[in-house]
């Protein structure tokens, strides 16, 4: 198996899953406003603060915030940035699609695939605005090996979270499994350019890019 294989696969079951949740938000922390405002103050420690509080209070409106602190200087708050993303990613506002979601996102986590797509095509039909039900039945879709369900799914995610670089990492994944590394290579090096944290989305570009020399072929 090549290198490129390798790390590929390494990355399979990982790269599309969602992060633990975090823990319910503390009324007595930090407000929104006053955690947005944190995110850029002097102290790392205020900064790690805010990144967390934001995992438990923000919305979608606060990503774009959260997305900058993947560059901060301290690799703490790049890290709890990165989880507090995926947390209001994972939340649609909706108690019942939220208790579903969870219930999925467990069975995803525990392979039970069939039963993870249909929670999820359950979560579509309820609230086909929820990019992240959509971004699960995908990682669902490629696990079980349908590939093209799962591209068609990615569609849906970038069409509704247009900064989602776990989807783009997706897609990487999925034309490298296709055959297709030119593509993969573009859609992982979008990915890094939200996201420059995901060492396995750098290992994996490099690797496509020693590849494709070898074969004298450049990317797109």
């Amino acid at each position: 198996m090549s290198t490129t294989a390798q790390r590929l696969r390494r990355l399979t079951a990982a790269v599309l899953l969602c992060v633990a949740p975090l823990a319910p938000a503390d009324d007595a922390g930090l407000s929104r406003t006053e955690a947005a405002a944190a995110l850029t103050a002097p102290k790392p420690e205020t900064r790690r603060e805010a990144s967390v509080r934001l995992g438990e209070v923000g919305t979608m409106d606060d990503v774009a915030l959260l997305l900058r602190s993947l560059d901060d200087e301290d690799d703490t708050v790049r890290a709890l940035a990165e989880r507090s993303i995926w947390a209001i990613w994972s939340r649609s506002g909706d108690p019942v699609v939220d208790a579903l979601f969870a219930e999925g996102a467990q069975q995803l986590a525990s392979r039970q695939l069939a039963n993870s797509v249909q929670t999820f095509t359950r979560i579509i039909e309820l609230n086909p605005d929820f990019a992240e039900g959509w971004n699960k039945r995908a990682t669902a879709l490629f696990l079980a090996g349908d590939l093209e369900g799962s591209l068609r799914d990615c569609d849906e995610v970038l069409k509704r979270n247009p900064s989602h670089f776990g989807v783009l990492s997706g897609y990487g994944l999925i034309h490298a499994r296709l055959g297709h590394p030119e593509q993969a290579l573009a859609f992982f090096e979008r990915a890094l350019a939200l996201n420059p944290n995901m060492d396995g989305v750098r290992a994996n570009i490099e690797s496509l890019k020693r590849d494709l020399a070898r074969k004298g072929r450049q990317a797109i």
